[in-house]
């Protein structure tokens, strides 16, 4: 099924038993973002919020919670859609059997945007910023904010939908100083699409004309998100996803998408910032705030019965996990393709996506040494972190396929692989003063920190701790040590200051170890506020462990020592203590977590869940 709206979504799911109506009057400041974080947590349905207070319109949430329901959604154009991809990235395929891949050439001229010059439904009715559901999720965030948007922006210098960007870059529709009805703040950094229009047109001397688009076929919406091989554009993609061209036409010089359910115009001016922010973020802290771009509002356009769709963004894994593995199904190739020798790489979504990535790949540099190292992984370690999102990313643990297949998305089995097998007098490599995730305050400022690889390969080195081991119990100022897995054990400290305190108690925590020591089986040792959380499951140690250090900063190590310019040790210690100047993380409030209740007990709309 081909969907010409969300409302025929909507309709799909319902009838299908993947949709739940929910009938009483909610509130969209923290009551619906809890409904949905509870509902999302228990693997359930989608919601329709049919009485939003202080709003005439519905809003629909956790549409894509589970990868299941996200294809199904996608199921009649999944697979096409999936070769399509496939030969673009290797296009050869299509040369050398023409005929067998005509059909999936023919998706793709289909799928081409179509320009119309009758108008767009959304342009029914013309509304102001607070008719819209103004959606708050999380206590501390600086307002309501769009979370499900598609920004598009046009090329200045080849102006046209076919040089346009879609991106989902997040929309604050009120709080802070922003003039209500006529400013909104858009979140976004130099390097996105938007950033390079911005910048062009900045040169140029004139305003960039901006369109948020939200709602429409769900398909729009995750294009927003695609990476896309080189010359797709997300426009096209979007009619390849939903097997309908995208219909658009243009008012007062600013596209409109003319199946969304709602579309906001206006314009970015040079020099022109406000502060945006907090916002509760993908890694589980709050973004704070900080001065970014605002757009000047010139008119807000809403179809007839519209939908807004949300989600609500928290600590991994939420709604945005199910976008990931979509992400991956369809384009998990590229990476081989753009990077050859490489089999698989993995952003962790239950450490935030950006801070840590997994990879596998190839080591044939040094196949007849004597002592196999690291070589070719080494360079394969400076593509990735040198390609596109993948260069966000604080530490990097590659290894190569020898002994037994591997897979990266068991992160249990594959840290131990590695663990048993690294050198890490050896095999640990930084890269200091450089750029991590915007939304990353383990660093020293915005956009600032380090980068770390982890590297290994040949025989197993060493029979990984099944226990705590002596050393590491009874140290002075640092209690309860806890074995997080194989090879990893957590310990408690106290709270700190500043860095020049850490480095001495880290120094002191270091030399209370090598006296006691060895501890050949523990290679590595995470220092925390409460070891306890961090043990108790393996996301908690993923989380805590690569969201609150910075490698430059926060690893230290037994025994350490520099050779000619290179960091090595016998055990490491990563300091995973929340940093002074870290921001803080997500809490729901309890109190509306009470109030959301009566929509969960018997003759409620949620009641028959079981949640």
């Amino acid at each position: 099924m081909s969907y010409r709206s969300l409302e025929q979504c909507v309709i799909d799911l319902e009838k299908h038993g993947h949709l739940v109506r929910i009938r009483e009057e909610v509130d969209p400041h923290l009551e619906m973002a809890a409904i949905h974080l509870k509902v999302h947590e228990a693997g359930g349905p989608a919601l329709l919020f049919e009485n939003v207070k202080g709003t005439k319109f519905r809003a629909v949430s956790n549409l894509f919670g589970t990868v299941e329901r996200s294809k199904f959604i996608f199921r009649h154009t999944w697979e096409r859609v999936q070769q399509v991809i496939a030969l673009r990235n290797d296009p050869i395929k299509a040369l050398k059997q023409p005929w067998a891949h005509l059909g999936n050439g023919l998706a793709a001229m289909k799928a081409l945007p179509l320009k119309t010059s009758s108008g767009a439904p959304v342009s029914a009715q013309e509304i102001s910023i607070t008719d819209l559901p103004l959606i708050q999720s999380w206590p501390m965030d600086g307002g309501a904010f769009v979370t499900l948007p598609q920004v598009y922006s046009e090329d200045p210098d080849k102006p046209g939908i076919m040089n346009s960007n879609l991106g989902m870059y997040r929309i604050q529709l009120s709080g802070n100083d922003y003039v209500p009805n006529r400013e909104i703040g858009l979140h976004y950094q130099i390097h996105r699409g938007i950033g390079i229009h911005q910048d062009k047109a900045n040169r140029k001397g004139t305003p960039l004309k901006v369109s948020v688009f939200i709602g429409g076929p769900p398909a729009h919406t995750l294009s927003a998100v695609m990476p896309l091989p080189e010359g797709m554009s997300e426009i096209t993609f979007a009619g390849l996803l939903a097997g309908r061209r995208y219909r658009y036409s243009y008012i007062d010089g600013h596209c409109i998408s003319n199946d969304a359910d709602f579309v906001i115009t206006g314009e970015i001016r040079q020099g022109e910032t406000k502060p945006e922010g907090p916002f509760g973020d993908h890694l589980g802290y709050y973004s704070l705030t900080h001065p970014f771009p605002v757009m000047h509002v010139h008119k807000v356009y809403a179809k007839p019965n519209a939908i807004f769709p949300f989600t609500v963004v928290g600590r991994p894994p939420q709604e945005d996990t199910a976008f990931g593995e979509l992400i991956h199904e369809l384009t998990g190739d590229a990476i081989r393709q753009e990077i050859p020798g490489v089999k698989e790489v993995h952003a962790v979504d239950a450490a935030g996506v950006h801070p840590l990535l997994f990879a596998i790949g190839s080591e044939r540099y040094t196949p007849y040494e004597p002592v196999k190292q690291p070589a070719e992984l080494l360079t394969l370690a400076n593509r990735i972190l040198g390609t596109g999102q993948l260069s966000l990313a604080k530490y990097l643990f590659i290894t190569a396929e020898e002994s037994r297949p591997l897979d990266t998305h068991d992160v249990a089995d594959f840290l131990t692989y590695m663990l048993a097998r690294i050198d890490l007098r050896r095999d640990l490599h930084f890269q200091t003063n450089t750029t991590i995730d915007t939304l990353d305050y383990s660093g020293t400022g915005l956009n600032t920190g380090s980068k770390v690889v982890f590297a290994a390969v040949g025989d197993v080195k060493r029979e990984l701790c099944a226990d705590v081991p002596g050393a590491l119990r009874e140290l002075r100022r640092f209690a309860n040590p806890r074995l997080v897995m194989p090879g990893v054990v957590a310990i408690q400290g106290p709270a700190f200051t500043s860095y020049e305190e850490a480095q001495q108690e880290l120094d002191e925590l270091c030399a209370a170890i090598a006296a006691r020591g060895p501890v050949p089986g523990c290679p590595m040792i995470v220092l925390g506020d409460d070891s306890g959380f961090i043990s108790e499951t393996l996301n908690n140690f993923v989380w805590t462990t690569f969201t609150r250090s910075n490698p430059s900063h926060d690893l230290y190590g037994v025994n350490s020592f520099y050779d000619n310019k290179h960091w090595g040790c016998d055990n490491v210690i990563i300091d995973a203590r929340r940093k002074p100047h870290q921001a803080p993380p997500l809490v729901e409030d309890p109190a509306v977590a009470r109030r959301i209740e009566r929509l969960f007990v018997k003759g409620a709309s949620l009641g028959d869940l079981g949640i």
